[in-house]
């Protein structure tokens, strides 16, 4: 088999792949650069100043103080990111934080700012992510002057959804996310029903508008759906970056 006369334009087009070529490509060991999509940069637009509090019917899951509403994904005990000043850091090589309670279609608001020492670039600067269902990421990435791959910036779905555009604020201030997740559904049988949606809204900037979710966010490969529960936690990751949170709510839709 010919690998560039079918990896080239599925990858170069931004698309993954078709079903012809899906058991031809599992037979493939890709490396994790061939699902990186550089073309097209999404322009920068700059953000205007916003503030969003938690409105009546939302589960609060950090309002400044604890993380009681976590648990660590490793140990399944307490969550051992570090809080201080209203805000909570991750606590690089602890692992990944998971919410206690389960969701399914969800609205979600959460604000983050990258590491307050700037350091590294691309991927190694000022990187965690969002995870919907413990497996649906949203990437968080300090993309303020900072090139990488176009569907592994900031508000991108990890290796898949390209953001419309680049509304990362600098290092020294928040950024915010509100994200609509309807959840994918699936039959009896684990067949897929229908697949998961996400609407992403950057620092009150429309960046993925009802985005077709592919499947399990994978660094390296093609994603693909694999058969799960109707809820399941939302994760925050631990990518060894010490990226910053603040006033996370979610509304159960």
């Amino acid at each position: 088999m010919n690998f560039k006369k079918v990896l080239l334009p599925v990858i170069a087009g931004g698309f993954l792949a078709v079903p012809a070529m899906a058991q031809e490509m599992k037979k493939i060991s890709l490396p994790p650069e061939a699902t990186e999509v550089w073309e097209p940069e999404p322009r920068i637009v700059t953000p205007g100043a916003e503030n969003h509090l938690a409105p009546s019917d939302a589960i609060v899951l950090f309002d400044g103080s604890n993380l009681d509403a976590w648990k660590s994904l490793k140990t399944g005990g307490e969550a051992l990111w570090t809080v201080h000043d209203g805000i909570f850091t991750v606590k690089p090589g602890t692992g990944e934080i998971v919410t206690k309670e389960s969701f399914g279609d969800v609205q979600v608001h959460i604000e983050w700012k990258a590491p307050d020492v700037v350091k590294g670039d691309g991927q190694g600067r000022g990187n965690s992510g969002l995870f919907f269902m413990d497996r649906y990421e949203v990437q968080i990435l300090d993309s303020y002057d900072n090139r990488t791959y176009s569907n592994g910036q900031a508000a991108s779905l990890y290796k898949e959804g390209i953001p419309l555009v680049n509304a990362t604020r600098s290092p020294k201030e928040w950024n915010t996310y509100d994200v609509f997740f309807t959840a994918p559904r699936f039959n009896k049988d684990g067949m897929l029903i229908s697949p998961a949606y996400v609407t992403v809204i950057h620092n009150g900037i429309l960046v993925q508008n009802h985005y077709e979710v592919k499947g399990t966010t994978a660094y390296i490969g093609v994603h693909k759906y694999e058969p799960h529960e109707a809820e399941l936690p939302i994760k925050l990751q631990d990518h060894g970056n010490p990226v910053n949170f603040r006033n996370i709510w979610v509304r159960k839709l």
